[in-house]
């Protein structure tokens, strides 16, 4: 026969065990997520507070919100994380920001399961041996905002989808090994000052016509492959504030291109252009400025910051002449 005493025990040790489950603010199945990568991970000291015993919104590196406890970012910076970023980090439905940053152990392709974390704004993985292509579907993720694969070893073209993301304010993809043109739906992006920095890659190929319409705040193209005629990024009615396009194989007469008033930062140094310095470059406050290494002509205009560059911001053209450079004489102007 049970005992009073064993009854009054039994009640005191399901009420302590129903306080500690009420207690908790993790979701079940994102702990069982988190606890999934952590051993994906093989148990890394960096995740010794991922203790299946405690709360998981108590935990390092992660973050819960404080509406419906969810985990809604997993930040690392530095570390000893080695591998694969695991699946499972697509099984953590709330997620919002993700960030790995500065580990050279982090090896593997970006996994295609971010595709379904519907509510991601903010996806940065740099500083990484990450390999491989950017998923095809990462454009599923309409909820991005910003996404920086910047000092990786990612491959592969880029998915052309990005382009449709209706809420993304920044891409960073520079320092990579991406080949391929610059997809037509960069024309595209909705959100105003937008900045795009592609540099150190192997993009191939002219800059699409349909980015004419697009007004960029700054744009980063340079040591690449691409050609033509990258002229319709300019306007003089548009908001651009830095436009570095050196070391490429652009060719194009600079003579008539119409400049943003708002330009501070114009870098155009190493490719094929021809033509001469219009004088509204004068009107700009630029603060750098490089067109050396290109086939430019004539004088270089009096006035504004032009002369307060030295002759390294313009040597090695086919007959530019002018301050800072040697005078012109009679043929050359």
């Amino acid at each position: 026969m049970v005992t009073r005493i064993s009854i009054i025990y039994l009640a005191l040790l399901f009420s302590t065990i129903l306080h500690a489950s009420l207690s908790e603010r993790c979701h079940p199945l994102d702990k069982e997520a988190l606890l999934k990568i952590k051993r994906a991970f093989n148990y890394p000291y960096i995740l010794v507070s991922w203790d299946p015993n405690t709360d998981c919104c108590d935990w390092t590196n992660v973050l819960c919100d404080n509406v419906y406890n969810r985990i809604i970012s997993i930040s690392f910076s530095y570390g000893d994380l080695a591998g694969p970023i695991p699946a499972e980090i697509g099984d953590l439905p709330y997620l919002q920001n993700i960030l790995f940053h500065k580990y050279g152990n982090l090896i593997g392709s970006i996994p295609t399961s971010i595709e379904k974390l519907t509510m991601l704004r903010f996806l940065q993985i740099t500083w990484t041996g990450i390999s491989g292509p950017i998923p095809a579907g990462i454009g599923n993720i309409k909820s991005l905002e910003f996404i920086d694969f910047s000092y990786n070893k990612i491959t592969g073209t880029i998915p052309s989808s990005i382009g449709w993301l209706p809420s993304l304010g920044g891409l960073r993809l520079d320092r990579n090994e991406i080949v391929g043109p610059i997809p037509d739906s960069f024309g595209e992006f909705q959100m105003s000052d937008f900045y795009l920095y592609m540099s150190h890659n192997k993009l191939s190929g002219p800059i699409p016509t349909s980015m004419a319409k697009k007004d960029f705040s700054y744009i980063d193209l340079s040591r690449n492959k691409l050609t033509g005629d990258p002229s319709p990024l300019f306007g003089e009615n548009k908001r651009l504030l830095l436009i570095d396009l050196s070391r490429n194989s652009f060719s194009f007469d600079l003579t008539s291109v119409k400049f943003p008033r708002t330009l501070v930062s114009l870098d155009l140094n190493h490719n094929k252009m021809t033509g001469s310095l219009p004088a509204e470059l004068t009107e700009l406050k630029l603060n750098l400025f490089n067109v050396s290494y290109n086939r430019l002509c004539g004088k270089i205009p009096v006035g504004g910051n032009l002369q307060r560059f030295d002759y390294t911001a313009y040597f090695h053209n086919r007959c530019l002449c002018g301050s800072p450079l040697p005078p012109c004489s009679y043929s050359e102007i």
